[in-house]
């Protein structure tokens, strides 16, 4: 169960994360189809941090002497760093949609295509191979918290509690967690929050009250991107072992559908998160998941084809959307390039 529940929130921490960066955007009145190719920028951007630390002899020994939250620094400062270079690749969209008033649709799926071939460029010049990976060790043993971290004894009887939230978690599991708590509670409770939803709603009605909507709406998009940025690199920090090629799985379009199935609102969203996790935990891991939980019955021997497990998460995002989308109520601006002079 243990394994379970972790696996579930290694898959469910970077949807919720990057599901609310689409909720941001389209507030906004920006429809943010780039969030896959944004996460794919993150995860070699944060990669890439990690792999140029790693040459620091502070960090070396940290490793070497099990010093974890002196890794754990280094984790947070990745995770920055990804989501700052989240949020500039985002400005392309937000030029692309405000200032040139394209299609946003065609401008997301040009930074889709863009990405995966920009990344995989940058890994064959900068590590002359096909995956950027760290320089030595493995995302476990760098960035992986123990029970022991916390000051805990490790004879202690924590249960399932202490095996399953105190030890071997990733400190980003929590950190994203709380960043969307907090960015969950500004866009609905502040006044910027109740901003950028009118734009996204009525920007016309906005502008007569003194709101700049294009100013609103590259915010909501750099928000966006960011929060895309960071969980890229989340993903590939925690499900890929701190490696990037260009590729996250369809993570990004998944989260598109986490925040349909959410009708964008993050208390949803966060359940869907888990919900999709969980199918994405089965897929990833049912050779190890054991039903009695007593190691005799795994899910890999019910009889069922390994194949069907792996389009489990794909299935379900299609069951639920058939399902779900007729209710799903989208920001009534979204997509619509915002002019002045319209009524």
């Amino acid at each position: 169960m243990t394994f379970v529940v972790q696996q579930t929130l290694l898959f469910a921490i970077p949807l919720m994360i990057v599901a609310l960066a689409g909720v941001f955007a389209e507030r906004s009145g920006i429809i943010n189809l780039a969030l896959e190719g944004i996460m794919i920028m993150g995860a070699f951007v944060g990669v890439y941090f990690v792999r140029l630390m790693q040459e620091y002899d502070v960090f070396l020994d940290a490793a070497r002497l099990g010093n974890y939250w002196t890794l754990q620094g280094l984790e947070l400062l990745a995770m920055l760093v990804a989501a700052v270079f989240g949020a500039i690749f985002s400005l392309l969209l937000s030029f692309a949609a405000v200032n040139l008033k394209a299609d946003q649709t065609i401008g997301g799926t040009a930074l889709n295509l863009l990405a995966p071939a920009l990344v995989l460029f940058l890994v064959r010049i900068l590590a002359n191979q096909n995956t950027l990976q760290m320089q030595v060790g493995d995302a476990a043993s760098w960035f992986m918290i123990k029970k022991s971290t916390f000051g805990v004894d490790k004879n202690a009887q924590w249960g399932f509690l202490g095996e399953t939230f105190l030890n071997k978690v990733y400190l980003a599991t929590y950190i994203c967690i709380l960043v969307f708590a907090a960015l969950s509670v500004i866009l609905y409770f502040t006044k910027f929050g109740l901003r950028l939803r009118a734009c996204g709603e009525n920007p016309q009605a906005a502008d007569s009250l003194g709101i700049n909507v294009y100013k609103m709406r590259y915010a909501g998009t750099t928000i966006s991107g960011a929060l895309a940025g960071m969980g890229g690199f989340v993903y590939a920090l925690t499900a890929t072992n701190c490696t990037a090629n260009g590729d996250v799985a369809g993570f990004g379009f998944l989260a598109l559908a986490v925040m349909i199935f959410g009708n964008w609102k993050p208390l949803n969203i966060a359940l869907g998160a888990l919900l999709f996790g969980l199918f994405k935990c089965i897929a990833a891991g049912y050779g190890s998941i054991d039903i009695n939980g007593d190691g005799r019955f795994l899910l890999a021997e019910i009889g069922i084809s390994s194949h069907l497990y792996r389009m489990l998460p794909y299935l379900i995002t299609l069951v639920v959307l058939s399902f779900t989308s007729k209710k799903s109520r989208a920001p009534k601006a979204e997509g619509i390039p915002y002019d002045k002079g319209s009524r």
